[in-house]
């Protein structure tokens, strides 16, 4: 009985049309904090944004591993077999992202989050010229790095707005770009010890980098605590899934619509990014690409933290739009003077890293925050995952069509395309995205709660306190 007062009862009742909810009282007298229970939001916090860079390292692993595999196999590794590894990933991640975007919000938080950096341990590593093979490894890598993203951030979320509400939005930074130099790094360091010469070793140990990076954070994962918010909020059965699209449908366009823009734009220009650097250098010198690729991540680098540093004075949408401003000015720029500009290595790799800077500044750091905030705790993970899973289905589409668009259309047309979708990007967040933007997110389950009352719903929101005596 004393676990059944720990629960919100929602339920009609004959002659009292207002439903009473009662709070649960954690970290009562009967219960005081315990050290584990006082850390473990900034160990949340703190796994999430290492498990994001691993998640970013994932993502960006065939930037340079594309240069490597077409001068093993030139024959072998095709257009069409680079975008089938590619993509391979996005669609392990599409999984990942549905599957344990709904664990997280059924099951719980903390169960989601181990599974996940098991399934991103690349086994990729043992992979020869049987690309089929890479392939499937790749695409078991997805699953995981897909499910890192709704069970991450929506734990991260949560936790950063129990200790520090006003400043969610800098911890909530898309700490999954630091991923794209670290890739490149790694490369590099490698690259330099083993040499040219013996380019099976090189991609061989950076994929098993891989491994080591998501074990990192696994023991972290292991002690963390479920935060307070979901423990009061969470919703385990009859979810009202069509409640919460009637009144969230607006968001979901917004969160779902600039995703997919973002990631057909920022995902194929990441993977082929050494590709197209590779192409106008002179004899295309693997060591001199990679160079230019760390530039070009180095130049982006910094729109992350600008967006830290925007997303509360200038607040989310805003920043957004401001974002997706820089895909239509420096996509335009490139894709109009690219004859020219291309003739003049370090000035394109300067626009072409302002782009991708600009896009890590607005929807890069935006769009995970605004989809953890913009959705109430009960079907947080859900709607999460879904928008994620969009923008990795964007990501897809961009990538099968983006050597297709070179070949027939010209290389200039991917950056015209960029600007286009940076266009489209601007209206879709004025238009759809809502701005949470000093908003606590126990504000917004309570107005759920209301709504889904209103609305004729029972059941029982909240869980059992989760109690530790580490």
């Amino acid at each position: 009985m004393a676990d059944l007062l720990d629960k919100h009862t929602l339920d009609e009742k004959q002659h009292h049309p207002a439903v009473e909810v009662k709070q649960p009282s954690y970290n009562s007298g009967d219960h005081p904090m315990s050290r584990k229970q006082a850390l473990s939001p900034y160990f949340t916090i703190a796994a999430a944004a290492f498990g994001l860079i691993s998640d970013g390292y994932q993502n960006n692993l065939m930037t340079m591993a594309n240069v490597v595999f077409r001068k093993l196999y030139p024959t072998t590794y095709t257009a069409d077999t680079s975008t089938r590894v590619s993509n391979s990933l996005l669609v392990g991640a599409i999984i990942g992202q549905v599957v344990v975007g709904i664990i997280c919000d059924r099951i719980g938080r903390k169960a989601a989050l181990p599974p996940s950096p098991l399934l991103a341990n690349d086994i990729g590593g043992s992979a020869t010229k049987f690309f089929w093979f890479l392939t499937f490894a790749r695409g078991v890598t997805g699953i995981g790095v897909g499910g890192e993203y709704p069970a991450s951030s929506t734990s991260a979320c949560e936790s950063a707005n129990e200790k520090t509400p006003k400043h969610r939005g800098p911890v909530e930074s898309d700490n999954e770009q630091f991923g794209g130099p670290l890739a490149v790094s790694v490369f590099l360091i490698v690259l330099s010890a083993a040499g040219e010469n013996n380019l099976q070793t090189v991609w061989r140990v950076c994929f098993g980098v891989g491994i080591a990076l998501p074990l990192t954070v696994f023991y972290f994962r292991l002690r963390m605590m479920t935060s307070s918010l979901y423990r009061k909020g969470a919703i385990k059965r009859r979810v009202p899934y069509w409640l919460g699209f009637k009144r969230y449908w607006r968001a979901m366009i917004g969160t779902c619509g600039a995703w997919f823009l973002y990631d057909f734009v920022t995902f194929p220009n990441g993977v082929f990014s050494g590709t197209i650097i590779s192409s106008i250098i002179h004899d295309g010198d693997i060591k001199r690409t990679a160079e230019f690729q760390l530039l070009l991540g180095a130049i982006a680098l910094p729109g992350v933290f600008v967006g830290v540093f925007l997303c509360n004075p200038f607040g989310r949408r805003n920043t957004m739009m401001l974002g997706f401003s820089g895909y239509l000015i420096f996509g335009l720029v490139i894709g109009l003077t690219y004859d020219k500009i291309t003739h003049i290595i370090p000035l394109f790799v300067i626009f072409y890293g302002l782009m991708q800077s600009f896009g890590n500044m607005g929807p890069g750091d935006m769009l995970g925050l605004v989809s953890a905030e913009s959705y109430p705790t009960p079907i947080r993970g859900t709607c999460y995952g879904i928008s994620a899973a969009v923008g990795k289905a964007g990501a897809a589409i961009g990538t099968q069509a983006f050597t297709p668009i070179q070949l027939h259309l010209g290389k200039r047309w991917t950056f015209i395309i960029a600007a286009l979708c940076g266009t489209t990007g601007i209206f879709v967040t004025y238009f759809f995205v809502p701005d949470m933007t000093g908003i606590d997110l126990a504000d917004e389950d309570r107005k759920f709660v209301e709504y889904l009352t209103d609305n004729g719903w029972t059941g029982l929101v909240g869980e059992v306190e989760e109690v530790s005596n580490l």
